[in-house]
């Protein structure tokens, strides 16, 4: 079995979620969770992880959500890893009972809990740039060339900026950063391949980075 993380939109109404997970079953797929991602004017935009039997093309799964009358497949990339999006409070308790290695714990921490690829941890001083930590995902490019610090609030950064190294492009890297404390240090959050970040993410993350800028500062 292959995981995939699929985001559709999708009518707000009873019973099309159901529909939804009928059509998947039909490509043998099975639901291992669904999280709320937004949701407003009718409309819901739902991350699905399911199991797909191996050799079963991803496009079924897209095939398959898109019969149900009112639902758009946003994004399918293949997903690995533990599902954490309700870990927040045991990633903060655990930076507080080790503020020396907080910063590492929340790069590694942050793509499991919003369902990113990698977080690099920045900072912007006079001196440059540097990266004060890392996912075990991350890129080993050098972070010297940041434009958009220092960062006043959360924001979706544009994936097609000059600054991004052209293997991001390539990948079609969605990215996100939110100051972290003070608007020289940031974590940057990214997802190759998809899907975007949506406002109500970029407003958790901001929230998840004001938590911790408080206990690491404490």
């Amino acid at each position: 079995m292959v995981s995939f993380l699929l985001r559709v939109q999708l009518p707000d109404s009873p019973g099309t979620l159901g529909a939804v997970a009928t059509a998947l079953g039909t490509v043998g797929a099975d639901i291992l969770s669904v999280d709320v991602v937004e949701r407003g004017g009718g409309v819901a935009i739902d991350d699905l992880v399911v199991e797909l039997p191996s050799g079963r093309l991803p496009d079924a799964l897209i095939t398959a959500a898109e019969s149900i009358e009112g639902v758009e497949v946003d994004a399918v990339r293949p997903y690995a890893g533990v599902l954490d999006t309700h870990r927040e409070l045991e990633l903060v308790e655990e930076i507080a009972a080790q503020p020396k290695s907080g910063l590492d714990l929340l790069a590694e921490g942050v793509p499991k809990i919003i369902r990113a690829g990698w977080a690099v941890v920045v900072e912007h001083s006079s001196s440059g740039t540097r990266r004060l930590a890392s996912s075990s995902a991350a890129p080993e490019n050098p972070f010297t060339d940041l434009p958009w610090l220092p960062l006043e609030r959360a924001t979706v950064l544009d994936g097609e900026e000059d600054w991004i190294p052209e293997t991001w492009k390539e990948l079609g890297t969605e990215l996100a950063a939110t100051p972290l404390g003070k608007p020289g240090k940031a974590l940057l959050v990214a997802r190759p391949g998809g899907p975007n970040f949506r406002a109500a993410e970029v407003a958790r993350l901001a929230h998840f980075a004001g938590i911790v800028a408080v206990v690491l500062d404490g």
